[in-house]
Formats: C-alpha cells, sequence, structure tokens
C-alpha cells in the first residue's frame, strides 16, 4: 500500500468511525503498526487536516481540509439519511458498508450545524420484512450491469422449476419483498424479471451488449408501466 493511499485510508476511518478513534482501532482497521499511525496522523495535521486528541485518548477528525463544505438545506440532509440508511438494510454487504461510508463523508464536509443535525436526524429507515439473501455475488452483478456483459446463471422459478438463463442485466430492483433483476432472456427473448434469492452459480461472462444497457432498460421499465396500468383498468371493470 503506498503512502498516499494510506493517508487517504487513514481519513476515511477517521470520517467513519465514531470518534475519539484509538490508534489501535486505526492500526486494526489498516493492518498497519502503531508508530505508522502516529506518523500518518501527523502527516495529515501537516497536511491541513484538523484533527483533535492524541496517543492515550483517541483522535477526532475536526475539519478535513481537503473536502470543501457542502450545501444541503435541512430536508435535503433528512433525505440523505432516510436513503442511506435504508441501504444499509437492504444492500448487499458492499453496497450497504458503501452507504454508511457516503454518510459519514458528507457529516465531514457540512457545517458543524448540519453535522450535528445530521448525526442526530429524526428520520430512520426499519424493515420488519427483509428481502431473502442472495447466495450469488450482487457486487458482481452490479459490475456487470455496468460493464454491460452478458451473465449466466441457474434459476429456479416460484414452481420449482429449474432453468439456465444467459441474459442482458439491466438494472436492479429492491422491492418491498424481494431484490430483482431486471434482464432481457436470451433463452425467452423477451424482458424477464428474476428474483436474485432464486439464482444460482453466477458466472460473469465476456459477451458485451455495450451500449444498448440504457435503451433496453427504458423499454423494459416501459413494458412494467404498461402492464400495471393495464391490470389496474381491468381491476376497474
Amino acid at each position: 500500500m503506498s503512502r498516499t493511499h494510506r493517508l487517504f485510508q487513514m481519513m476515511q476511518s477517521l470520517r467513519r468511525m465514531p470518534p475519539p478513534v484509538t490508534a489501535t482501532q486505526l492500526a486494526n482497521d489498516m493492518n498497519v503498526s502503531l508508530r505508522t499511525i502516529y506518523r500518518d496522523v501527523d502527516a495529515l495535521r501537516g497536511l491541513g487536516a484538523v484533527i483533535d486528541g492524541e496517543a492515550g485518548f483517541g483522535f477526532t477528525l475536526i475539519e478535513d481540509a481537503a473536502l470543501p463544505p457542502l450545501g444541503f438545506d435541512n430536508d435535503e440532509l433528512e433525505a440523505l439519511v432516510l436513503g442511506l440508511r435504508n441501504v444499509e438494510i437492504i444492500g448487499d454487504p458492499a453496497l450497504a458498508k458503501a452507504a454508511t461510508s457516503a454518510l459519514a463523508k458528507i457529516q465531514a464536509r457540512v457545517p458543524p450545524r448540519q453535522a450535528d443535525r445530521l448525526k442526530h436526524a429524526i428520520l430512520d429507515a426499519h424493515r420488519f420484512h427483509r428481502p431473502e439473501p442472495p447466495v450469488i455475488d450482487i457486487a458482481a452483478l452490479r459490475q456487470a450491469t455496468w460493464d454491460e456483459v452478458c451473465v449466466q446463471f441457474d434459476y429456479v422459478d416460484a414452481v420449482g422449476a429449474a432453468t439456465q438463463r444467459t441474459v442482458k442485466p439491466l438494472g436492479i430492483a429492491y422491492m418491498d419483498y424481494n431484490t430483482s433483476l431486471l434482464a432481457w432472456c436470451l433463452l425467452r427473448q423477451d424482458f424477464r424479471v428474476f428474483r436474485l434469492d432464486r439464482m444460482r452459480s453466477l458466472n460473469v461472462t465476456s459477451d458485451s451488449f455495450r451500449p444498448h444497457r440504457v435503451a433496453l432498460l427504458r423499454d423494459h421499465l416501459a413494458a412494467i408501466r404498461a402492464n400495471v396500468e393495464s391490470s389496474a383498468k381491468l381491476r376497474k371493470t
């Protein structure tokens, strides 16, 4: 790990972890020695970061000179807290960790009054029916979707029938009781929605369908809306 990367990681840890952060906590989090932690704290202070504390008492990041203040009104802050805490609950481990890190970054960049409001926000997110945890690597699926490459997986539907699918992943939707992949299925030659908890043995291929993902996703969402509207009309008749 380069020194620059290590200093960046320490700043991330100081933003993310509840203050005061002890040198031992930092050393364990970064997998370095205590001596390295003390040296890097001095280096960050020399670069303009205001870090309160000392050895034996822990450290608190007071001001991050590298990050200019952000302008949010109070409702925007509440919306950010609610959204990110919801992601912490329903997201896969990598996404949940990213939400926690993002919240800490925002808190470090807003003025002190708003940082306190963000820390003690009155809004929170709770899910009493969390989606079934998938067995596939969702981070790999998300990356394949961004990269616009086809993926293969075994799939078990609602009645227990098993099939092998190769699809063009278009987007991931977090719903009330499950998380689903929106995709173009090469087997059915049509749009399909696959529940992630029913997917097995994910394999990311090298078959690219770039640059068609955005257009396909737009068509898929339009088809879903049309089906919903059609069903609503039938219920009214």
